[in-house]
């Protein structure tokens, strides 16, 4: 295989490229479903074909749609569910994890191509690499092999004992400190409220205010801790005063759906701006979703985005992420989030990404 192909691929028609792309949102997540199916009730053979039917698919309408790359990735594993389906391999976690990262780093290869940005940070020649050697892995090998694929996409190291970020109090982020001022009460109090109005949301508030205090360590804690927590509480409250088709829907938004949802930083900076001594946070909340490339929103910021903005937008994203994921498949995964959010890294201001990973890498590694 021509190594150009991973890194360097030539899009031979962009609207049968950009109809793989919506094809891919469709089997994805049904893939996610039946693999939470298989963690249930390992080795369901229904399960595995449903799973080796979508990959199989997956793979016909990237050579029709003449996307190398997919077909490149989809190849291994196919091959490795079809050994699965066949007895040869058993299932376990660890090449559930391998399986469904493969398919993420696939949507996000594909989506990436069709918007003409760099591969590079997806790490594709590593990740069909480890496919490649999964796929022909003695049957006691698997989780090895998995493993390392993990390891070589995602730099970290993977085993049966990752964990999930739950919303229950022995998960690493489900608990946090409550500071003692009013204001932060109040503001929290607002925060759960946002929280309670989706299952999904369970033990959000705690996980992103864990995760932005301790990146804020992490870093020598530059950004004022009692601003940081207010933003953290208040960064996404602005949603409860916009139509909730905006921010429950899973799926693609329309463009009245999109422009509605662009509006809630500004809310929610607006309800901080009203209090005094909070014009920190205010800022933190109204451009915690600008990007440094300019392409963020409200305000299309390219400079000038305040640290605590910065920090807010990994932090925001890696739980976007894994709330994308328990959408699908009733399952957080630390690992699959971080690795989504180390491929857009230029999302994002690089020098948060280290300490945020510092921070990930702990609840990992241990």
């Amino acid at each position: 295989m021509d190594p150009r192909l991973l890194t360097d691929p030539v899009v031979r028609d962009r609207e049968a490229l950009l109809e793989f792309v919506d094809a891919l949102d469709d089997h994805a997540p049904l893939i996610e479903r039946d693999v939470a199916r298989l963690k249930r009730v390992p080795n369901d053979p229904a399960a595995i074909a449903e799973i080796f039917r979508a990959v199989h698919n997956i793979k016909g309408d990237a050579a029709l749609s003449k996307v190398e790359l997919a077909v490149a990735i989809a190849h291994p594993i196919e091959t490795t569910l079809g050994r699965l389906r066949a007895g040869e391999f058993v299932f376990s976690e660890l090449l559930a994890e391998a399986i469904l990262l493969a398919v993420d780093r696939l949507e996000l290869a594909a989506t990436t191509l069709a918007n003409g940005k760099s591969l590079d940070p997806l790490r594709l020649p590593a990740l069909v690499g480890g496919l490649e050697r999964l796929a022909l892995a003695e049957p006691g090998a698997t989780d090895a092999e998995a493993s390392a694929l993990i390891e070589a996409v995602t730099g970290f190291r993977a085993s049966a004992a990752t964990p999930n970020l739950g919303s229950d109090a022995a998960a690493p982020f489900a608990t946090a400190r409550v500071a003692g001022t009013d204001d932060l009460r109040f503001f929290r109090e607002l925060a759960l409220r946002f929280e309670s109005r989706s299952p999904l949301f369970k033990g959000r508030t705690s996980r992103l205010l864990r995760l932005s205090r301790e990146t804020n360590q992490a870093a020598g804690q530059p950004i004022d801790q009692g601003q940081l927590e207010a933003a953290v509480y208040l960064h996404d409250v602005g949603m409860m005063f916009l139509p909730e088709s905006a921010w429950l829907k899973v799926g693609h938004l329309s463009a009245g759906e999109l422009k509605d949802l662009r509006a809630h930083p500004e809310i929610g900076a607006g309800l901080l701006t009203r209090m005094q001594g909070w014009d920190g946070a205010a800022e933190i909340v109204a451009q915690h979703h600008e990007k440094p490339d300019g392409s963020g929103y409200p305000r299309g910021l390219s400079g000038g985005i305040c640290a605590g903005a910065r920090l807010l937008a990994i932090v925001d994203a890696f739980e976007a992420v894994m709330l994308k994921h328990i959408h699908r498949g009733r399952n957080r995964s630390v690992l699959r989030a971080i690795a989504e959010v180390n491929a857009c890294e230029k999302q994002f201001a690089p020098e948060w990404i280290a300490p945020f990973n510092q921070v990930i890498r702990r609840a990992i590694e241990g």
